[in-house]
Protein backbone atom coordinates (compact mmCIF):
# COMPACT_ATOMS: atom_id res chain seq x y z
CA UNK A 1 0.00 0.00 0.00
CA UNK A 2 1.00 3.27 -0.87
CA UNK A 3 1.91 5.80 1.45
CA UNK A 4 -0.30 8.84 0.29
CA UNK A 5 -2.86 7.60 -2.50
CA UNK A 6 -4.64 10.47 -3.82
CA UNK A 7 -7.52 9.78 -6.32
CA UNK A 8 -9.97 12.08 -7.71
CA UNK A 9 -9.68 15.11 -5.42
CA UNK A 10 -11.63 17.90 -5.35
CA UNK A 11 -11.81 21.24 -3.24
CA UNK A 12 -13.81 24.20 -3.54
CA UNK A 13 -13.89 27.14 -1.43
CA UNK A 14 -17.74 28.51 -2.12
CA UNK A 15 -17.68 29.20 -5.97
CA UNK A 16 -13.92 28.73 -6.24
CA UNK A 17 -12.33 25.04 -7.43
CA UNK A 18 -8.90 25.17 -6.12
CA UNK A 19 -8.15 21.56 -7.24
CA UNK A 20 -10.15 19.58 -9.70
CA UNK A 21 -9.47 15.93 -9.84
CA UNK A 22 -6.32 15.58 -8.47
CA UNK A 23 -4.93 11.92 -8.27
CA UNK A 24 -1.19 11.26 -7.36
CA UNK A 25 0.68 8.66 -4.74
CA UNK A 26 3.61 8.33 -3.31
CA UNK A 27 5.80 5.60 -1.81
CA UNK A 28 7.60 5.03 1.03
CA UNK A 29 10.69 6.37 1.29
CA UNK A 30 9.94 8.84 -2.01
CA UNK A 31 9.93 12.35 -2.91
CA UNK A 32 7.53 14.32 -4.79
CA UNK A 33 7.33 17.78 -5.02
CA UNK A 34 3.97 19.52 -6.43
CA UNK A 35 5.35 22.93 -8.28
CA UNK A 36 3.74 25.24 -9.70
CA UNK A 37 2.28 29.71 -9.76
CA UNK A 38 0.78 30.42 -6.62
CA UNK A 39 -3.01 29.57 -6.94
CA UNK A 40 -2.37 26.55 -8.22
CA UNK A 41 -3.89 24.50 -5.58
CA UNK A 42 -0.40 23.01 -4.43
CA UNK A 43 -0.94 24.31 -0.62
CA UNK A 44 -4.48 23.54 -0.81
CA UNK A 45 -3.76 19.70 -1.69
CA UNK A 46 -1.05 19.31 1.21
CA UNK A 47 -3.79 20.77 3.68
CA UNK A 48 -6.12 18.32 2.33
CA UNK A 49 -3.82 15.64 3.24
CA UNK A 50 -4.06 16.33 6.71
CA UNK A 51 -7.51 16.68 7.36
CA UNK A 52 -6.73 20.25 7.60
CA UNK A 53 -10.15 21.72 5.74
CA UNK A 54 -12.11 20.09 8.24
CA UNK A 55 -14.73 22.43 9.91
CA UNK A 56 -13.54 25.87 7.29
CA UNK A 57 -16.56 25.10 4.55
CA UNK A 58 -14.45 24.04 2.06
CA UNK A 59 -16.36 20.81 0.06
CA UNK A 60 -13.43 18.35 -0.47
CA UNK A 61 -14.58 15.20 -2.84
CA UNK A 62 -12.62 12.33 -3.86
CA UNK A 63 -10.58 9.46 -1.68
CA UNK A 64 -7.26 10.74 0.09
CA UNK A 65 -5.52 8.18 2.25
CA UNK A 66 -2.00 9.10 4.42
CA UNK A 67 -0.91 6.24 6.04
CA UNK A 68 -3.15 3.97 6.08
CA UNK A 69 -5.67 6.50 7.22
CA UNK A 70 -8.76 7.14 5.29
CA UNK A 71 -8.59 10.73 5.71
CA UNK A 72 -11.95 12.11 4.53
CA UNK A 73 -13.93 9.46 6.72
CA UNK A 74 -11.22 9.54 9.63
CA UNK A 75 -13.35 11.22 13.30
CA UNK A 76 -11.35 13.90 15.16
CA UNK A 77 -9.51 11.54 17.38
CA UNK A 78 -7.97 9.12 13.94
CA UNK A 79 -7.16 12.62 12.36
CA UNK A 80 -5.26 14.06 15.46
CA UNK A 81 -3.48 10.15 16.24
CA UNK A 82 -1.75 10.80 12.38
CA UNK A 83 -0.99 14.87 12.33
CA UNK A 84 2.47 14.95 14.20
CA UNK A 85 2.49 11.33 14.67
CA UNK A 86 2.64 9.65 11.41
CA UNK A 87 1.93 12.56 9.01
CA UNK A 88 4.09 16.07 10.41
CA UNK A 89 3.71 19.28 7.60
CA UNK A 90 6.70 22.04 8.16
CA UNK A 91 4.51 25.14 7.16
CA UNK A 92 6.00 28.41 4.78
CA UNK A 93 6.29 30.70 7.65
CA UNK A 94 7.83 29.51 10.91
CA UNK A 95 6.86 32.76 13.18
CA UNK A 96 3.66 32.18 12.56
CA UNK A 97 3.78 28.52 13.16
CA UNK A 98 5.72 29.03 16.57
CA UNK A 99 4.05 30.29 19.59
CA UNK A 100 6.33 33.78 20.66
CA UNK A 101 5.66 33.63 24.46
CA UNK A 102 6.70 29.57 24.85
CA UNK A 103 10.42 28.33 24.42
CA UNK A 104 11.63 26.11 21.24
CA UNK A 105 11.66 23.21 23.26
CA UNK A 106 9.18 23.65 25.14
CA UNK A 107 7.08 23.79 21.87
CA UNK A 108 8.36 20.36 20.42
CA UNK A 109 8.33 18.80 24.22
CA UNK A 110 4.16 19.41 23.98
CA UNK A 111 3.76 18.04 20.19
CA UNK A 112 5.74 14.89 22.00
CA UNK A 113 3.69 13.87 24.60
CA UNK A 114 0.06 14.38 22.69
CA UNK A 115 1.53 11.56 20.88
CA UNK A 116 3.69 9.81 23.57
CA UNK A 117 2.77 8.51 27.01
CA UNK A 118 6.01 10.47 28.63
CA UNK A 119 7.01 12.47 31.15
CA UNK A 120 7.85 15.84 30.71
CA UNK A 121 11.44 15.21 31.73
CA UNK A 122 11.53 12.80 28.85
CA UNK A 123 9.39 15.12 26.66
CA UNK A 124 12.58 17.95 26.94
CA UNK A 125 15.62 15.48 26.51
CA UNK A 126 13.70 14.27 22.99
CA UNK A 127 13.29 18.05 22.05
CA UNK A 128 16.93 18.16 22.82
CA UNK A 129 17.52 15.38 20.60
CA UNK A 130 15.95 16.27 18.02
CA UNK A 131 17.25 20.07 18.09
CA UNK A 132 20.84 18.75 17.78
CA UNK A 133 19.63 16.08 14.76
CA UNK A 134 18.22 19.34 12.78
CA UNK A 135 21.93 20.98 13.29
CA UNK A 136 21.18 23.89 15.79
CA UNK A 137 24.02 24.26 18.12
CA UNK A 138 24.62 24.04 21.65
CA UNK A 139 21.10 22.28 21.58
CA UNK A 140 20.23 22.00 25.22
CA UNK A 141 21.01 25.81 25.82
CA UNK A 142 18.93 26.94 22.81
CA UNK A 143 16.23 24.69 23.36
CA UNK A 144 14.88 27.45 25.78
CA UNK A 145 15.28 30.01 23.38
CA UNK A 146 12.23 31.46 21.95
CA UNK A 147 11.49 32.13 18.64
CA UNK A 148 12.42 35.51 18.05
CA UNK A 149 15.66 34.70 19.25
CA UNK A 150 16.31 32.29 16.10
CA UNK A 151 17.23 33.43 12.92
CA UNK A 152 14.33 32.58 9.76
CA UNK A 153 16.76 29.59 9.07
CA UNK A 154 17.34 28.36 12.49
CA UNK A 155 13.25 28.68 12.69
CA UNK A 156 12.70 26.48 9.65
CA UNK A 157 14.73 23.68 11.34
CA UNK A 158 13.40 24.01 14.92
CA UNK A 159 9.65 23.58 12.85
CA UNK A 160 11.40 20.25 11.00
CA UNK A 161 12.73 19.28 14.48
CA UNK A 162 8.83 19.90 15.77
CA UNK A 163 7.38 17.66 12.90
CA UNK A 164 10.54 14.66 13.64
CA UNK A 165 9.89 14.52 17.45
CA UNK A 166 7.40 11.44 16.48
CA UNK A 167 9.50 9.90 13.88
CA UNK A 168 6.61 10.50 11.36
CA UNK A 169 6.28 8.06 7.85
CA UNK A 170 5.87 11.43 5.94
CA UNK A 171 7.03 14.93 5.93
CA UNK A 172 5.05 17.32 4.24
CA UNK A 173 7.24 20.47 3.72
CA UNK A 174 5.09 23.66 2.08
CA UNK A 175 7.24 26.10 0.79
CA UNK A 176 10.05 25.67 3.46
CA UNK A 177 12.99 27.81 2.12
CA UNK A 178 10.74 30.84 0.25
CA UNK A 179 12.87 34.38 1.78
CA UNK A 180 15.63 32.06 3.34
CA UNK A 181 18.90 33.60 1.69
CA UNK A 182 20.89 30.66 -0.65
CA UNK A 183 22.86 29.19 1.58
CA UNK A 184 20.46 28.89 4.19
CA UNK A 185 18.10 27.30 1.96
CA UNK A 186 20.73 24.99 0.74
CA UNK A 187 21.26 23.92 4.31
CA UNK A 188 17.60 23.07 4.87
CA UNK A 189 17.73 21.28 1.66
CA UNK A 190 20.44 19.34 2.66
CA UNK A 191 19.01 18.36 5.81
CA UNK A 192 15.82 17.04 4.28
CA UNK A 193 17.69 15.20 2.05
CA UNK A 194 19.65 13.34 5.12
CA UNK A 195 16.98 12.93 7.13
CA UNK A 196 15.14 11.01 4.78
CA UNK A 197 18.48 9.06 4.10
CA UNK A 198 18.32 8.26 7.91
CA UNK A 199 14.79 7.76 8.33
CA UNK A 200 13.41 6.41 5.59
CA UNK A 201 10.47 8.64 5.74
CA UNK A 202 8.04 10.04 2.60
CA UNK A 203 8.37 13.43 1.27
CA UNK A 204 5.92 15.68 -0.41
CA UNK A 205 7.77 18.85 -1.02
CA UNK A 206 5.25 21.82 -2.29
CA UNK A 207 7.18 24.92 -4.17
CA UNK A 208 7.16 27.09 -6.24
CA UNK A 209 10.60 27.28 -6.86
CA UNK A 210 11.76 24.57 -9.97
CA UNK A 211 15.34 24.97 -8.41
CA UNK A 212 14.21 23.35 -5.08
CA UNK A 213 12.31 20.66 -6.47
CA UNK A 214 15.76 19.79 -8.65
CA UNK A 215 17.52 19.71 -5.47
CA UNK A 216 15.19 17.95 -3.34
CA UNK A 217 12.82 15.13 -4.66
CA UNK A 218 12.36 11.99 -7.33
CA UNK A 219 9.46 13.01 -8.75
CA UNK A 220 7.40 16.16 -9.83
CA UNK A 221 3.74 16.73 -10.18
CA UNK A 222 3.12 20.14 -12.05
CA UNK A 223 0.38 22.06 -11.11
CA UNK A 224 -1.75 24.61 -12.72
CA UNK A 225 -6.05 25.62 -12.05
CA UNK A 226 -5.88 22.94 -9.58
CA UNK A 227 -4.76 20.17 -11.93
CA UNK A 228 -2.12 18.08 -12.77
CA UNK A 229 -0.29 19.49 -15.95
CA UNK A 230 2.50 17.11 -15.90
CA UNK A 231 4.05 14.31 -13.97
CA UNK A 232 6.83 11.90 -13.71
CA UNK A 233 10.70 11.66 -12.42
CA UNK A 234 12.37 14.84 -11.79
CA UNK A 235 14.88 14.53 -14.76
CA UNK A 236 12.54 13.43 -17.21
CA UNK A 237 10.28 16.85 -16.16
CA UNK A 238 13.02 19.58 -16.19
CA UNK A 239 15.51 17.92 -18.44
CA UNK A 240 12.81 17.20 -21.40
CA UNK A 241 9.36 18.42 -20.09
CA UNK A 242 6.60 17.84 -22.28
CA UNK A 243 3.74 20.01 -21.72
CA UNK A 244 4.30 24.00 -22.93
CA UNK A 245 3.40 25.15 -19.59
CA UNK A 246 5.94 23.33 -17.82
CA UNK A 247 8.55 24.27 -20.91
CA UNK A 248 7.37 28.14 -19.73
CA UNK A 249 7.35 27.62 -16.37
CA UNK A 250 10.95 26.04 -16.53
CA UNK A 251 11.54 29.60 -19.51
CA UNK A 252 10.56 31.84 -16.48
CA UNK A 253 13.73 30.43 -13.68
CA UNK A 254 16.41 32.72 -13.67
CA UNK A 255 19.86 30.79 -14.01
CA UNK A 256 23.26 31.63 -13.40
CA UNK A 257 24.29 30.26 -16.61
CA UNK A 258 21.34 32.26 -18.58
CA UNK A 259 23.60 35.09 -20.99
CA UNK A 260 22.81 38.53 -19.48
CA UNK A 261 19.63 40.45 -21.16
CA UNK A 262 21.22 43.57 -23.10
CA UNK A 263 22.39 46.16 -21.24
CA UNK A 264 19.11 48.05 -19.43
CA UNK A 265 20.06 51.42 -21.40
CA UNK A 266 22.30 51.45 -24.56
CA UNK A 267 22.03 54.44 -25.45
CA UNK A 268 22.09 56.25 -22.05
CA UNK A 269 25.13 57.70 -20.72
CA UNK A 270 26.39 55.77 -18.36
CA UNK A 271 29.68 57.72 -16.74
CA UNK A 272 27.16 59.90 -15.57
CA UNK A 273 27.31 59.62 -11.71
CA UNK A 274 23.81 60.17 -10.41
CA UNK A 275 24.62 58.67 -6.62
CA UNK A 276 27.54 58.20 -4.87
CA UNK A 277 27.89 56.65 -1.43
CA UNK A 278 31.60 57.59 0.85
CA UNK A 279 32.56 55.30 3.98
CA UNK A 280 28.98 54.44 5.34
CA UNK A 281 28.62 53.21 8.23
CA UNK A 282 25.44 52.34 10.34
CA UNK A 283 25.39 51.30 13.63
CA UNK A 284 22.72 50.47 16.14
CA UNK A 285 22.58 50.80 19.89
CA UNK A 286 25.02 51.69 22.35
CA UNK A 287 27.75 50.74 24.56
CA UNK A 288 28.41 47.16 24.40
CA UNK A 289 25.51 46.16 22.87
CA UNK A 290 26.07 48.84 19.47
CA UNK A 291 25.83 46.82 16.49
CA UNK A 292 26.99 47.53 13.51
CA UNK A 293 25.14 46.83 10.80
CA UNK A 294 27.30 48.36 7.61
CA UNK A 295 30.43 49.04 7.98
CA UNK A 296 33.05 51.33 5.59
CA UNK A 297 30.85 51.17 2.24
CA UNK A 298 31.42 52.90 -0.69
CA UNK A 299 29.97 52.50 -4.24
CA UNK A 300 28.94 54.64 -7.04
CA UNK A 301 25.65 54.40 -9.74
CA UNK A 302 25.79 55.74 -12.70
CA UNK A 303 22.92 57.07 -14.78
CA UNK A 304 20.89 54.42 -16.29
CA UNK A 305 22.87 51.11 -14.95
CA UNK A 306 21.87 48.49 -12.64
CA UNK A 307 23.96 47.51 -9.34
CA UNK A 308 23.06 44.47 -7.68
CA UNK A 309 23.77 44.05 -4.09
CA UNK A 310 23.59 40.29 -2.94
CA UNK A 311 24.58 38.41 0.50
CA UNK A 312 23.15 36.48 3.13
CA UNK A 313 20.34 37.49 5.26
CA UNK A 314 21.98 40.17 8.07
CA UNK A 315 24.77 40.98 5.74
CA UNK A 316 23.84 44.62 5.67
CA UNK A 317 21.90 44.95 2.41
CA UNK A 318 18.42 46.30 3.25
CA UNK A 319 20.37 48.79 5.77
CA UNK A 320 22.18 49.85 3.28
CA UNK A 321 19.60 50.35 0.92
CA UNK A 322 17.60 52.66 3.62
CA UNK A 323 20.66 54.71 3.80
CA UNK A 324 20.75 55.14 0.22
CA UNK A 325 16.90 55.92 0.12
CA UNK A 326 17.68 58.48 3.37
CA UNK A 327 15.33 56.79 5.35
CA UNK A 328 18.25 55.92 7.60
CA UNK A 329 20.75 58.57 8.59
CA UNK A 330 24.62 57.21 8.08
CA UNK A 331 26.31 56.76 11.61
CA UNK A 332 29.61 57.98 9.59
CA UNK A 333 30.17 58.49 6.05
CA UNK A 334 28.48 60.34 3.19
CA UNK A 335 25.93 60.40 0.31
CA UNK A 336 25.82 63.06 -2.77
CA UNK A 337 23.06 62.81 -5.15
CA UNK A 338 24.16 64.59 -8.64
CA UNK A 339 27.31 66.37 -6.97
CA UNK A 340 24.95 67.33 -4.05
CA UNK A 341 25.09 66.38 -0.23
CA UNK A 342 22.09 63.56 0.14
CA UNK A 343 20.72 63.98 3.11
CA UNK A 344 17.18 63.08 4.66
CA UNK A 345 14.16 61.70 1.86
CA UNK A 346 14.82 62.90 -1.67
CA UNK A 347 11.80 62.46 -4.28
CA UNK A 348 14.61 61.60 -7.04
CA UNK A 349 15.31 58.57 -4.62
CA UNK A 350 12.85 56.32 -4.21
CA UNK A 351 12.20 52.79 -2.69
CA UNK A 352 10.51 49.62 -3.78
CA UNK A 353 9.96 47.31 -0.68
CA UNK A 354 9.92 43.56 -0.26
CA UNK A 355 6.65 43.40 1.20
CA UNK A 356 3.91 45.36 -0.75
CA UNK A 357 1.70 43.99 2.22
CA UNK A 358 3.42 45.73 5.53
CA UNK A 359 4.03 48.80 3.12
CA UNK A 360 0.96 49.65 1.55
CA UNK A 361 -2.02 50.94 3.97
CA UNK A 362 -5.09 48.32 4.14
CA UNK A 363 -7.58 51.13 5.23
CA UNK A 364 -6.68 53.34 1.95
CA UNK A 365 -7.58 52.74 -1.87
CA UNK A 366 -4.10 52.07 -3.99
CA UNK A 367 -4.88 54.99 -5.75
CA UNK A 368 -4.15 56.82 -2.65
CA UNK A 369 -1.28 55.31 -1.75
CA UNK A 370 -0.42 56.08 -5.72
CA UNK A 371 -1.21 59.76 -5.00
CA UNK A 372 1.01 60.84 -1.91
CA UNK A 373 4.05 61.70 -3.79
CA UNK A 374 2.11 63.42 -5.81
CA UNK A 375 0.67 65.81 -3.57
CA UNK A 376 3.70 65.59 -1.07
CA UNK A 377 5.10 67.76 -5.10
CA UNK A 378 2.28 70.40 -4.13
CA UNK A 379 0.02 69.11 -6.68
CA UNK A 380 -3.40 69.62 -5.66
CA UNK A 381 -6.02 69.37 -8.26
CA UNK A 382 -7.59 66.23 -7.97
CA UNK A 383 -9.12 65.72 -11.25
CA UNK A 384 -5.38 65.64 -12.16
CA UNK A 385 -3.64 63.39 -9.99
CA UNK A 386 -6.05 60.96 -10.64
CA UNK A 387 -5.76 61.03 -14.23
CA UNK A 388 -1.77 60.62 -13.42
CA UNK A 389 -2.62 58.06 -10.79
CA UNK A 390 -4.56 55.90 -13.71
CA UNK A 391 -1.77 56.53 -16.11
CA UNK A 392 1.05 55.26 -13.87
CA UNK A 393 -1.76 51.96 -12.77
CA UNK A 394 -1.83 51.51 -16.43
CA UNK A 395 1.99 52.12 -17.06
CA UNK A 396 3.11 48.96 -14.45
CA UNK A 397 0.23 46.94 -16.34
CA UNK A 398 -2.36 47.46 -14.24
CA UNK A 399 -5.62 49.21 -14.75
CA UNK A 400 -6.66 52.97 -14.31
CA UNK A 401 -10.26 51.63 -13.18
CA UNK A 402 -7.97 50.00 -10.08
CA UNK A 403 -7.53 53.09 -8.69
CA UNK A 404 -10.62 52.48 -5.58
CA UNK A 405 -9.63 49.20 -4.39
CA UNK A 406 -7.46 47.75 -1.75
CA UNK A 407 -4.45 46.12 -1.49
CA UNK A 408 -6.13 42.71 -0.19
CA UNK A 409 -7.98 42.58 -3.40
CA UNK A 410 -4.66 41.92 -5.73
CA UNK A 411 -2.02 39.19 -5.84
CA UNK A 412 1.40 39.48 -4.89
CA UNK A 413 2.55 40.57 -8.10
CA UNK A 414 -0.01 42.85 -8.37
CA UNK A 415 0.76 44.55 -5.37
CA UNK A 416 4.45 44.57 -6.32
CA UNK A 417 3.19 46.78 -9.45
CA UNK A 418 1.31 49.29 -7.12
CA UNK A 419 4.39 49.73 -5.29
CA UNK A 420 6.40 50.06 -8.25
CA UNK A 421 3.65 52.84 -9.77
CA UNK A 422 3.97 54.71 -6.56
CA UNK A 423 7.86 55.03 -6.75
CA UNK A 424 7.29 56.26 -10.28
CA UNK A 425 5.21 59.31 -9.11
CA UNK A 426 7.78 61.03 -7.80
CA UNK A 427 9.50 60.91 -11.26
CA UNK A 428 12.70 59.47 -9.61
CA UNK A 429 15.85 59.34 -11.17
CA UNK A 430 17.37 56.51 -8.47
CA UNK A 431 14.54 53.51 -7.28
CA UNK A 432 16.17 50.95 -4.82
CA UNK A 433 14.33 47.42 -5.13
CA UNK A 434 14.81 45.67 -1.65
CA UNK A 435 13.70 42.22 -2.49
CA UNK A 436 11.25 42.75 -5.05
CA UNK A 437 10.60 39.47 -6.05
CA UNK A 438 11.93 37.60 -3.02
CA UNK A 439 8.29 35.74 -2.32
CA UNK A 440 6.73 35.42 -5.91
CA UNK A 441 6.74 32.66 -7.85
CA UNK A 442 9.08 32.11 -11.07
CA UNK A 443 6.66 33.22 -13.59
CA UNK A 444 5.30 36.85 -11.90
CA UNK A 445 8.92 37.28 -10.69
CA UNK A 446 9.65 37.53 -14.05
CA UNK A 447 7.35 39.81 -14.87
CA UNK A 448 8.41 41.76 -12.24
CA UNK A 449 11.77 41.97 -13.50
CA UNK A 450 10.61 42.61 -17.16
CA UNK A 451 8.77 45.56 -16.14
CA UNK A 452 11.69 47.11 -14.25
CA UNK A 453 13.58 46.72 -17.29
CA UNK A 454 11.26 48.61 -19.33
CA UNK A 455 10.96 51.49 -17.17
CA UNK A 456 14.39 51.91 -17.22
CA UNK A 457 15.47 51.83 -20.50
CA UNK A 458 12.26 54.19 -21.32
CA UNK A 459 12.97 56.52 -18.07
CA UNK A 460 16.88 56.26 -18.04
CA UNK A 461 16.69 55.49 -14.49
CA UNK A 462 19.41 53.78 -12.20
CA UNK A 463 18.53 51.16 -10.35
CA UNK A 464 20.03 49.24 -7.03
CA UNK A 465 18.54 45.95 -6.67
CA UNK A 466 18.99 44.41 -3.30
CA UNK A 467 18.46 40.79 -3.19
CA UNK A 468 19.77 37.20 -1.85
CA UNK A 469 18.48 35.59 -5.48
CA UNK A 470 22.06 35.62 -7.00
CA UNK A 471 20.43 34.17 -10.34
CA UNK A 472 17.59 37.04 -10.57
CA UNK A 473 20.77 39.74 -9.79
CA UNK A 474 22.91 38.20 -12.42
CA UNK A 475 19.49 38.11 -14.90
CA UNK A 476 19.35 42.30 -14.30
CA UNK A 477 22.79 43.72 -12.82
CA UNK A 478 25.65 45.46 -15.12
CA UNK A 479 27.25 45.32 -12.05
CA UNK A 480 27.31 43.78 -8.59
CA UNK A 481 28.55 43.84 -5.03
CA UNK A 482 28.87 41.18 -2.53
CA UNK A 483 28.31 42.14 0.73
CA UNK A 484 29.34 40.38 3.93
CA UNK A 485 28.95 40.85 7.56
CA UNK A 486 28.05 44.89 6.61
CA UNK A 487 30.85 44.99 4.34
CA UNK A 488 31.22 44.55 0.49
CA UNK A 489 33.45 42.02 0.07
CA UNK A 490 33.42 41.63 -3.83
CA UNK A 491 32.37 44.14 -6.60
CA UNK A 492 32.78 44.18 -10.38
CA UNK A 493 31.02 43.62 -13.73
CA UNK A 494 27.96 41.14 -13.32
CA UNK A 495 30.24 38.72 -15.70
CA UNK A 496 33.36 39.18 -13.64
CA UNK A 497 32.07 38.56 -10.26
CA UNK A 498 29.79 35.05 -11.34
CA UNK A 499 32.17 33.77 -14.12
CA UNK A 500 35.61 34.68 -11.85
CA UNK A 501 34.93 35.08 -8.22
CA UNK A 502 37.78 36.39 -6.05
CA UNK A 503 36.49 36.07 -2.76
CA UNK A 504 35.78 32.73 -1.00
CA UNK A 505 32.39 34.24 0.05
CA UNK A 506 31.65 35.23 -3.48
CA UNK A 507 32.31 31.23 -4.48
CA UNK A 508 30.19 29.96 -1.68
CA UNK A 509 27.26 31.67 -2.78
CA UNK A 510 27.65 30.72 -5.97
CA UNK A 511 27.70 26.80 -4.90
CA UNK A 512 24.68 27.54 -3.32
CA UNK A 513 22.07 28.06 -6.04
CA UNK A 514 19.94 25.72 -6.88
CA UNK A 515 20.92 23.80 -9.54
CA UNK A 516 18.01 22.79 -12.32
CA UNK A 517 19.81 19.28 -13.23
CA UNK A 518 19.10 16.75 -10.43
CA UNK A 519 22.79 15.65 -11.26
CA UNK A 520 24.49 18.56 -10.96
CA UNK A 521 22.31 19.30 -7.69
CA UNK A 522 23.55 15.86 -6.38
CA UNK A 523 27.17 16.68 -6.76
CA UNK A 524 27.10 20.27 -5.07
CA UNK A 525 25.49 18.61 -2.19
CA UNK A 526 28.06 16.06 -2.06
CA UNK A 527 30.50 19.10 -2.09
CA UNK A 528 28.52 20.57 0.40
CA UNK A 529 28.71 17.85 2.69
CA UNK A 530 32.69 17.44 2.05
CA UNK A 531 33.18 20.93 3.02
CA UNK A 532 30.87 20.88 6.01
CA UNK A 533 32.85 17.17 7.23
CA UNK A 534 36.01 19.60 7.03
Amino acid sequence: MSLVDVTGLRVDFGATRAVDGLSFRLEEGAALALVGESGSGKSTVASALLGLHRGTGARVEGTVEVAGTDVRRASDEELRRLRGGRAAMVFQDPLSSLDPYYAIGDQIAEVYRVHARVSRRAARARAVEVLHRVGIPDAARRSRSRPHEFSGGMRQRALIAMALACEPRLLIADEPTTALDVTVQAQVLDLLHTLREETGMGLLLVTHDVGVAAESVDEVLVMRHGRAVEHGPVADVLGAPAQPYTRELLAAVPRLDAPRKAPAAPEQVVEEVVLEATGLRREFGRGKRAFTAVDDVSLVLRRGETLGIVGESGSGKTTLGRMLVGLLEPTAGSLTFEDRPHKGVNPAVQMVFQDPVSSLNPRRSVGESIADPLRARGEREEGRIRERVGELLERVGLEAAHHDRYPHEFSGGQRQRVGIARALAADPRVIVCDEPVSALDVTTQAHVVGLLGELQRELGLALVFVAHDLAVVRQVSDRVAVMRRGRIVEEGPAAGVYESPRDPYTRQLLAAVPALDPQVAARRRAERRELAAA
